[in-house]
C-alpha cells in the first residue's frame, strides 16, 4: 500500500448495536474499492475483520480491527468496533483514534440501545458522525417511520443525503440527494435510473434542507444563499464538511452491506465530507499530559499512541498505533516516552484485518502497526526521544461484573496469571485481582460475554482451562456486649511446665481491634503483655460463628497470674487464645457483611422496576437526582452478597440502557434469618 499524506487520510470508526451489519458493511467497502475480489460474509465465516477463533464461532465482532481501503485519491482507515455492550471499552478506543464515526442502524430493527449509547458518547466528546441505515431492502421496512424515530432520538440535525426508492419487496434503488440522481445496483455496481416526478420533488425538497445547513456553516455561503445563487461543487463540499465537523449536521445514507447497495455513495461521503486528521476543527482524541502540544503534521517531531494490542498465538504481540505528529519509518528509534524505554520494532506495516501490508513510512494522522514490542502496552505514547511527549490514557469504564476462577488442572496458577496479563494488554477494560483475604482470583469486566471471551481465549490461545467458582463473601464477626473472662493455660509434663493465666474484658468498639491493659500489682508481668496481644491478634482471625475474622472490639487485660518457673511467652499467648474463645461465646457474637454504595443511572421509565429490585436485594434507596439528559441517578446501598450479578440483571431490566458504579461503604450486621444460613453453609464447607 502506498504512503498517503495527512490531508488524504480519513479515520472513521464504524459503530452501532450488535447485529446491525457493520462487519458485512466493511466487507462491501473492501469489495467496492477492489481490495478484495470476493465479498466475505459473517454467516459464511470468511470476513476480513472478524478473524479470531472466538469471533468466527460467535459470528460477531469482539475486538476492534482496522481495515484500510483506497478510494479515488484517498486512504480510508475503517475502524470496525464491536457492537456488544460488553465491549464498550473497544468502542471508546476506536472513537478516540478516529476523527469521525459512522453509526450503523439496522433498518429492520430501528434505533437500538447500542446506537443510543454511542450517539450519546459522540455528543459528549464532540465527534462528527454520519448514519448509515443498513438492510434498507429488508422486509417491512418503513423509511418514513424510521426517520421519525431517528429524529425523535437524535434531533433534526440528521438529514438524509441518500434515500430509498421503494420499500421492502418494492425496493428498487437509492437516490443521491446531492446530485439528484437515482441508482439501482447490480452486483454492487450502480446503474442510473430515471426518477419520477414525485421522487424528483422529494429529492429537491431535501436538497433545499441541505443547502440551508450548508449556508449556516459559513458567512459567505449564507450571503450567497440569501441572494438565491447556486452553490458550486466546491462550496457544497466545504459547507457540508464544516457543518458535519461543527456538529450542526449528521448526514444519513441508506443501503445494504450484504448486497453492496449504496456503498459507492457512502465511500464518496466519507471521502468528501468527513474531516482529515489535520482539518483545523478535527476532533483530537489524544490530549497532551506532558510535553508541548504539536500539530497533526508530518513536519513536526514524531509522536504516536498505541490504541490497540492484539495477542496472536502465532505472530505474537501486535501493537497498533496512530501517528499523531511527524512520521515513522522502519529506521525510526521506537522510544516509549510513557515508560522511558527504547524498543526494537519487528517491522513496519499497516493491518487489514490480520493481513500485514508492509510500508516504508507512516505519516501524521495515519494508522500503523508493528510487532515484538516487549514493554509497550495499550495507551503508551511513542515519541522522538529528543522531543518527548506523553498523551493522556483513555479512561475505561469501571468493571461491574466479576467472576471468581480456578484452574481445572492443578499447577496452572502461574500460567493463568501470565496469560491473563497478556489478554489484559489486548483489552484493558477488564481487570484482574487476587483477593488478599479470600485468596480468590477474580476477573472483572462489563458483562458476561466479555468475561466468557476471556475464558475462551485462555483455553484457545494459551491452553489454560479454568472454571468459574462461587464467590467467597468476606464476612466479619463481632461482639455486641461486654464480658469479662478468664483464659488459663496450664500444662505439667514432668520437666519444665507451661503456665499462663489472664483475665480479659472484651467490649464492642468502633475501631477494628484495640488492645489495652489495666494490670495492677504485677499479677501479669509487663514482658508478657506483647505475647497476650499477639495471641489475641492470631485468635481474632477465626471467629466462633463461621470462622470469619473478628472486628470492632476492644480487649483489656486487667488481671491474671504467673509462675516463676513455668510461665513464658508461649503460655500467655495460648492463655489469650482461650480467653478469646470464652469471650466470643459469651459476648453475643453476630455476623457482619460488606455493604456497597451503589450509584445507578437509568432512564426515568425504568425507575419503579429498578427501585423494587434494589429492595428485593435487601438494599436501601438513599436518594435520587434527575440528570440534565432526563435520566435518573439513584443512590443506594446493598449487601455485596446480593450484587454479584447485578450487572446482568440491570441490563435485562433496562434493555441495556442502565449503568452503575459500586464501591465498598462499610460492614453491617447480617439479619438473623440470613445469618443462620451463612453459618450453616460455612460449617458445611469446613
Amino acid at each position: 500500500m502506498k504512503v498517503y499524506t495527512t490531508d488524504k487520510i480519513r479515520n472513521v470508526a464504524l459503530v452501532g448495536h450488535s447485529g446491525c451489519g457493520k462487519t458485512n458493511l466493511t466487507e462491501a467497502m473492501l469489495y467496492q474499492t477492489g481490495a478484495t475480489k470476493r465479498m466475505g460474509n459473517v454467516s459464511s465465516k470468511n470476513t476480513m475483520s472478524d478473524f479470531s477463533k472466538e469471533e468466527i464461532q460467535r459470528q460477531s465482532s469482539i475486538g476492534t480491527s482496522v481495515i484500510p481501503i483506497e478510494w479515488r485519491d484517498k486512504k480510508l482507515n475503517i475502524i470496525d468496533a464491536p457492537g456488544y455492550l460488553d465491549f464498550v471499552g473497544e468502542v471508546y478506543a476506536s472513537l478516540r483514534a478516529a476523527e469521525s464515526a459512522i453509526l450503523v442502524i439496522d433498518a429492520t430493527s430501528g434505533v437500538e440501545v447500542g446506537t443510543e449509547l454511542v450517539w450519546k458518547y459522540c455528543e459528549e466528546i464532540g465527534l462528527p458522525r454520519m448514519i448509515f441505515v443498513n438492510k434498507i431492502d429488508g422486509e417491512n421496512v418503513n423509511f418514513r417511520k424510521l426517520m421519525e424515530s431517528i429524529e425523535e432520538n437524535f434531533g433534526k440535525k440528521v438529514v438524509p443525503f441518500a434515500t430509498p426508492i421503494g420499500e421492502g419487496e418494492s425496493f428498487e434503488g437509492v437516490t443521491d440527494i446531492i446530485f439528484q440522481k437515482g441508482y439501482k445496483y447490480e452486483n454492487g455496481s450502480p446503474v442510473e435510473i430515471e426518477l419520477n416526478h414525485d421522487q424528483l420533488k422529494a429529492t429537491e425538497r431535501i436538497y433545499e434542507e441541505i443547502t440551508e445547513i450548508i449556508a449556516e456553516s459559513d458567512e459567505d455561503l449564507l450571503n450567497k444563499f440569501f441572494e438565491g445563487e447556486t452553490f458550486t461543487r466546491e462550496e457544497i463540499l466545504r459547507g457540508v464538511t464544516l457543518a458535519v465537523t461543527q456538529g450542526d449536521a449528521v448526514p444519513l445514507i441508506v443501503g445494504s452491506g450484504e448486497k453492496a447497495i449504496g456503498i459507492d455513495i457512502l465511500l464518496n461521503m466519507i471521502s468528501n465530507f468527513l474531516p482529515a486528521p489535520n482539518h483545523p476543527e478535527a476532533h483530537l482524541g489524544f490530549r497532551v499530559e506532558s510535553g508541548e502540544a504539536r500539530k497533526v503534521d508530518a513536519n513536526e517531531a514524531f509522536s504516536a499512541v498505541v490504541f490497540k494490542t492484539i495477542t496472536d498465538p502465532f505472530v505474537g504481540k501486535i501493537s497498533i498505533f496512530k501517528v499523531t505528529s511527524g512520521k515513522i519509518t522502519k529506521d525510526t528509534e521506537f522510544y516509549n516516552s510513557s515508560k522511558d524505554a527504547v524498543e526494537k520494532m519487528g517491522g513496519l506495516f499497516v493491518l487489514r484485518g490480520k493481513e500485514q501490508l508492509p510500508v516504508d513510512e507512516i505519516l501524521a494522522g495515519d494508522i500503523g502497526a508493528t510487532t515484538k514490542l516487549v514493554k509497550t502496552q495499550t495507551g503508551d505514547t511513542i515519541s522522538d526521544k529528543n522531543n518527548k511527549i506523553v498523551y493522556k490514557r483513555l479512561k475505561y469504564p469501571q468493571a461491574n461484573l466479576f467472576y471468581a476462577i480456578e484452574p481445572v488442572s492443578k499447577g496452572d496458577e502461574e500460567k493463568i496469571s501470565s496469560s491473563l496479563t497478556k489478554l489484559q494488554e489486548e483489552d484493558p477494560s477488564f481487570v484482574i485481582n487476587r483477593n488478599s483475604e479470600t485468596k480468590q482470583l477474580t476477573i472483572g469486566g462489563q458483562g458476561s460475554v466479555q468475561l466468557q471471551v476471556i475464558l475462551d481465549k485462555l483455553k484457545n490461545n494459551f491452553g489454560v482451562e479454568v472454571k468459574v467458582v462461587p464467590f467467597i463473601v468476606p464476612y466479619r464477626e463481632t461482639i455486641t456486649k461486654t464480658v469479662e473472662v478468664q483464659g488459663k493455660h496450664k500444662k505439667q509434663s514432668g520437666g519444665a511446665g507451661q503456665y499462663g493465666d489472664v483475665w480479659i474484658r472484651f467490649e464492642p468498639a468502633t475501631e477494628e481491634f484495640i488492645f489495652d491493659e489495666e494490670v495492677f500489682g504485677g499479677s501479669v508481668p509487663k514482658n508478657y503483655f506483647p505475647a497476650v496481644e499477639k495471641g489475641l491478634e492470631e485468635a481474632k482471625e477465626h471467629g466462633i460463628l463461621a470462622g470469619f475474622p473478628v472486628v470492632n472490639f476492644k480487649a483489656v487485660l486487667y488481671d491474671g497470674s504467673y509462675h516463676d518457673v513455668d510461665s513464658n511467652e508461649m503460655s500467655f499467648k495460648l492463655a489469650s487464645h482461650l480467653a478469646f474463645k470464652n469471650g466470643m461465646e459469651q459476648a453475643n457474637p453476630v455476623l457482619l457483611e460488606p455493604i456497597m454504595k451503589v450509584e445507578i443511572s437509568i432512564p426515568d421509565s425504568y425507575l419503579g422496576d429498578v427501585m423494587g429490585d434494589i429492595n428485593k436485594r435487601r438494599g436501601r434507596i438513599l436518594g435520587m437526582d434527575q440528570q440534565a439528559d432526563g435520566s435518573q441517578l439513584i443512590f443506594a446501598e446493598a449487601p455485596q452478597a446480593e450484587m454479584f450479578e447485578y450487572s446482568i440483571d440491570l441490563r435485562a431490566m433496562t434493555q441495556g440502557r442502565g449503568n452503575f458504579s459500586m464501591e465498598f461503604a462499610r460492614y453491617e450486621q447480617v439479619p438473623h434469618e440470613v445469618q443462620d444460613d451463612i453459618i450453616a453453609e460455612a460449617k458445611k464447607e469446613a
